[in-house]
């Protein structure tokens, strides 16, 4: 299938949709609607830009040094997330999951779920970053796809910050369609377990998918039963993140693996004890764990201690001469990495 086939996809859906419930007019300018469907930042792994989002930016935009400036910063955070951090956690992953699984035993299993827990974070709201900045260069604004998802403390607050298009496309277009929680519990219950089931079935027609979105879709059923109000209570915060990033993390065990089979295999390996034949010390070197603990701490954790921090780094108004050495550094540093390295793309090209 052509690359990036759910998101253009999905975009144009959006439109006939909007055009359909006479929320916004047709397009009469093909050139507007082609651009709209085929603007190339985000056309191949989002985010998901609705119609009614960006229709007024279509015709009616400016390009100015501030969002010229701000591009290229957003651009050069999502350059260095990708080839900085994805591709080291990728290429210890992938090293990973080619030898046997079962011979990995319990430690090297976890260390494989939550790198690829780092990667395809770092991964896929890189390419966002990306496509934001390139976006505003154009003059155009296009919505946040993630804010600090590994901070949450529910599955539901997991969803809210994470992949944050699609969510909204599935809600907007899938979910309140079909009634929302406007019928009763049950019905609440059946429609998220769809939504899910067709996040999961987006991203692949695979049963690892499928069964990753039906898993996520679960625990916000439970969530909605009871679970949340008791999440929301409790005076230990730190619990509720605990919960959250096990969920998560085991969740993403399914999203990576190639076959059910292998995916039970590793989750035996994590909850039950074994020792393995592969010491930790052959996937992974101080360059890995150094840039997994920075992971770990810049994935939301600094950003929520530091509020300054988070705000100076995504001010859109004032770029500031640290600023321009930062993004120096990471392109020096992003120019080298792919001179000497292998090609190695964005997971979500494939979706």
């Amino acid at each position: 299938l052509p690359v990036g086939i759910s998101f253009y996809t999905f975009q144009a859906l959006s439109y006939v949709v909007d055009v359909y419930r006479g929320t916004i007019q047709a397009q009469k300018n093909i050139f507007h609607l082609a651009l709209y469907i085929s603007f190339f930042p985000q056309l191949i792994a989002g985010p998901i830009v609705k119609y009614h989002d960006v229709c007024e930016q279509i015709g009616n935009r400016q390009c100015t040094a501030e969002g010229m400036a701000y591009g290229i910063k957003r651009f050069s955070y999502g350059l260095a997330k990708k080839m900085l951090f994805a591709n080291t956690f990728a290429a210890t992953v992938d090293w990973m999951m080619e030898k046997p699984l079962a011979q990995l035993g319990t430690v090297n299993a976890w260390m494989l779920a939550v790198l690829y827990t780092l990667q395809i974070y770092f991964d896929f709201s890189g390419y966002s970053d990306m496509a934001i900045g390139l976006g505003k260069m154009f003059g155009f604004d296009f919505m946040e796809n993630f804010n600090y998802p590994y901070i949450s403390t529910s599955i539901r607050e997991f969803w809210r910050r994470w992949h944050i298009s699609l969510s909204t496309w599935f809600r907007e277009y899938l979910y309140i369609p079909l009634g929302g929680n406007r019928k009763g519990q049950v019905r609440t219950y059946i429609n998220l377990l769809i939504v899910f089931f067709a996040t999961g079935l987006w991203h692949g027609a695979g049963a690892t998918f499928i069964i990753w979105g039906l898993y996520h879709g679960l625990f916000l059923v439970v969530e909605r039963m009871g679970l949340g109000k008791l999440l929301e209570k409790n005076c230990f915060r730190g619990l509720n993140h605990i919960y959250t990033a096990l969920v998560v993390v085991v969740g993403w065990v399914f999203f990576r693996a190639d076959t059910l089979a292998d995916a039970k295999v590793i989750l035996h390996q994590m909850f039950t004890w074994e020792n393995g034949i592969y010491p930790a010390s052959l996937f992974v070197n101080r360059k890995v764990i150094f840039l997994a603990v920075l992971g770990v701490l810049f994935s939301g954790i600094v950003q929520s201690i530091c509020p300054k921090l988070r705000e100076h780094l995504y001010e859109k108004e004032v770029t500031k001469t640290v600023d321009i050495v930062i993004m120096a550094v990471l392109l020096f540093l992003c120019t080298m990495y792919l001179v000497s390295s292998t090609y190695n793309p964005f997971i979500y090209f494939r979706f």
